[in-house]
C-alpha cells in the first residue's frame, strides 16, 4: 500500500509541472463551454391531456348489433400517424415552423428535431369486458423556444387526434358500405337471373319435380311401390273378414236369436218355429204330467213337436246357404244380430272396394314413374343444382344486406358518440423554460474542464518524465542509486515559487468566482449571448 500510494504521489509531482498549462487548459473549455450553454435556446414545453372513453354505455348495447369498430388499432395507428413525416409537415406549416428552414435539407433537419420534440404517453385503459384497450388518458407535448408556437403545435396535435380518429372510423364505415351496396347490387342482378331459371325449369318440367317433402325420383317409386304392397296386404285382411262375417251370417246364432214376428195381416209368420217349438214342448211337459205316453193327446203333441223340429232343421239349412226367400220366411233380416252382421258385412264391401281402387292407382303411378326412369332423375338433378346455385345466391344476399345494416347502424353510433374525447387540460404552457438545466450544464462544464486539465498535465507527464527519488531511478534502471544530492534554494527562489503558487491559486480562485458569477446571471448572460448570435447569423 506504501508502495502504491507514493506511486501516486509522484504521478501527481510530475503532473503538477504542467499545472499552468491545465489551468489554460480549464478556462478555455469552461469559458467555451460556459458560452455554449448561454448560446442554448430556452424550452418551453406545451401539454395537453385528452381522456378516450372507448367504454361508454352504447358500446355493450350495441354488441352484435353493429360491427366492431376496432377503435384501440384506430388509435395506435393515428399515434404512429402524427409522428409521420406527412403529418409533421401538415404541422409546420399551419405553425409557420416551415419559415424556419429554406434548403431541403434544412427542412428535413427541422422534420427530424420536431418528431424528436413531439410526446405522446397514455393508453391502456380497460374495456367493459376487462381486456386492456387503447383507451385512457393520453398527454400530448411538444417543446419549443417559442412559447407561443409549443402551444399552437401541441393544438394541431389534438386537433389531428381527435379527428382522425373519428374521421379515420367515418370513412372506413363509408367505404365499407359503399363496397357493401356495389355487392348487393351484383346479387340482386344473380338472384332475380337464379330466379327467372328456376321458374322457367319449373314451367317446363310439370309434373316431374321432386315433392313438397324434398323426395325425389326413386324416393316417389319405392313410396308407391310400399303404398301399394300395403294396400293388397289390407285387402287381404279385408277379404278374410268378408268370409268371416259370411260364415256367421249363414250360421244358427241369427236365425235361433230371432223372436217371433207377425205380417202385416197380424198373423204369425214362418219365423216363429223356434217360438212354436219352443210352446209345443211345454204342452208335451204339461201333458205328460196328466196323462201317460199313450193318450192321445200326448202323441198327437209329440208329433207336431217332431214336424216343428224338422221345419225348424230345414229353414236353418236355407239359411245357411244364403237363400233370400228363406231368410225373408225365418224374419232373420228383422233380427238384430242379423243386422248388425250385414251391415258390417257391406262396410267391409264397401272398404275392399276402396283398397282395389287404391291399388289400381297405385299401380299405374308405378307404371308412370317406370316409364320416366330415363328422364326424372335428370330432371329432379338440374333442378337441385338451380335451386342449390338459388339457396347461395340468396343466403349471400341476405348476409350482405344484414350487413350494410349493420354498417349502416355502425355510422349512427359512431355519430352518437360510440367513442367519446374529453379534453382534460387544454394545450397550455408554463412562463418558465423547462430546458435547457443550464445550472447542471454550467456544472458539468466546470467538471469538464478541470478533467481535461487533469487529463492534460499527465500526458504531458508521461511524454515528458522526471524522476523525484532514488527509488523511481533504481526500478527503471535496475541499478542501485549510491546517493542523491539535495537543491538548496535561495531567498529569492524561494520567494519566487510563493509567488507562482499564489498565482496559480488566483488563477483557481478566479475560474470558481467565474464559475459563481456564471451561475448567478445565468438568464441575463443567456438572454445577451443569444442576442448577440442572433445578430451575428441575422
Amino acid at each position: 500500500m506504501n508502495l502504491a500510494f507514493e506511486k501516486v504521489v509522484d504521478e501527481i509531482r510530475g503532473a503538477w509541472r504542467f499545472r499552468w498549462l491545465a489551468m489554460i487548459a480549464a478556462w478555455v473549455v469552461c469559458i467555451l463551454g460556459w458560452l455554449y450553454v448561454f448560446s442554448l435556446p430556452d424550452m418551453y414545453q406545451a401539454t395537453a391531456k385528452v381522456y378516450v372513453d372507448t367504454r361508454t354505455v352504447l358500446r355493450p348495447l350495441l354488441d352484435k348489433l353493429t360491427v366492431n369498430t376496432d377503435v384501440d388499432s384506430q388509435l395506435t395507428m393515428v399515434r404512429q400517424g402524427i409522428l409521420g413525416r406527412p403529418q409533421l409537415e401538415r404541422v409546420a406549416r399551419e405553425t409557420d415552423l416551415d419559415l424556419r428552414a429554406a434548403t431541403p435539407e434544412q427542412r428535413a433537419a427541422l422534420i427530424d428535431s420536431l418528431r424528436s420534440r413531439i410526446s405522446i404517453e397514455g393508453g391502456g385503459a380497460r374495456d367493459y369486458s376487462g381486456r386492456e384497450s387503447s383507451g385512457g388518458l393520453y398527454v400530448i407535448s411538444y417543446q419549443d423556444s417559442n412559447r407561443d408556437k409549443s402551444i399552437l403545435v401541441v393544438e394541431k396535435l389534438l386537433n389531428s387526434f381527435v379527428e382522425d380518429t373519428l374521421g379515420g372510423n367515418t370513412e372506413g364505415t363509408k367505404t365499407a358500405q359503399r363496397f357493401l351496396q356495389k355487392q348487393i347490387e351484383e346479387y340482386e342482378a344473380r338472384l332475380s337471373a337464379a330466379e327467372d331459371r328456376l321458374a322457367q325449369f319449373k314451367k317446363k318440367n310439370v309434373g316431374m319435380m321432386p315433392g313438397e317433402a324434398g323426395s325425389d325420383y326413386f324416393s316417389r317409386l319405392q313410396n308407391e311401390m310400399d303404398a301399394s304392397k300395403k294396400a293388397q296386404s289390407d285387402l287381404g285382411v279385408a277379404q278374410g273378414r268378408r268370409e268371416e262375417l259370411q260364415r256367421q251370417l249363414r250360421g244358427e246364432v241369427p236365425f235361433l236369436a230371432s223372436g217371433g214376428t207377425s205380417n202385416a195381416g197380424g198373423a204369425v209368420t214362418a219365423s216363429d218355429t223356434t217360438q212354436r217349438i219352443q210352446e209345443a214342448q211345454a204342452r208335451l211337459d204339461e201333458l205328460l204330467l196328466r196323462f201317460t205316453d199313450k193318450h192321445p193327446d200326448v202323441t198327437a203333441t209329440r208329433e207336431t213337436l217332431e214336424q216343428l223340429k224338422k221345419r225348424r232343421d230345414a229353414e236353418v239349412e236355407a239359411l245357411r246357404r244364403g237363400d233370400p226367400a228363406a231368410i225373408a220366411t225365418a224374419g232373420a233380416a228383422s233380427n238384430p244380430v242379423y243386422q248388425s252382421i250385414q251391415l258390417a258385412l257391406n262396410q267391409n264391401e264397401v272398404a275392399m272396394a276402396a283398397l282395389r281402387s287404391e291399388i289400381t292407382e297405385h299401380n299405374r303411378k308405378i307404371a308412370e314413374l317406370r316409364a320416366l326412369v330415363d328422364t326424372v332423375p335428370q330432371v329432379e338433378a338440374e333442378y337441385a343444382r338451380l335451386n342449390r346455385d338459388y339457396e347461395v345466391t340468396r343466403e349471400g344476399y341476405r348476409e350482405l344486406v344484414d350487413r350494410l345494416q349493420k354498417a349502416r347502424l355502425s355510422e349512427r353510433a359512431d355519430e352518437t358518440g360510440i367513442v367519446k374525447f374529453e379534453v382534460v387540460d387544454p394545450p397550455a404552457a408554463g412562463f418558465a423554460p423547462v430546458a435547457p438545466n443550464r445550472i447542471r450544464l454550467l456544472a458539468v462544464v466546470l467538471l469538464g474542464g478541470l478533467a481535461v486539465a487533469g487529463g492534460l498535465a499527465y500526458l504531458l507527464h508521461q511524454m515528458r518524465p522526471v524522476f523525484h527519488n532514488t527509488r523511481g531511478l533504481a526500478d527503471l534502471t535496475g541499478l542501485p542509486v549510491l546517493g542523491a544530492v539535495s537543491m538548496t534554494w535561495l531567498d529569492h527562489r524561494r520567494m519566487e515559487s510563493r509567488m507562482r503558487k499564489l498565482a496559480f491559486g488566483g488563477a483557481a480562485a478566479a475560474l470558481l468566482l467565474m464559475f459563481s458569477a456564471v451561475l448567478l446571471f445565468q438568464s441575463s448572460g443567456a438572454r445577451v449571448i443569444q442576442r448577440v448570435i442572433g445578430e451575428v447569423f441575422s
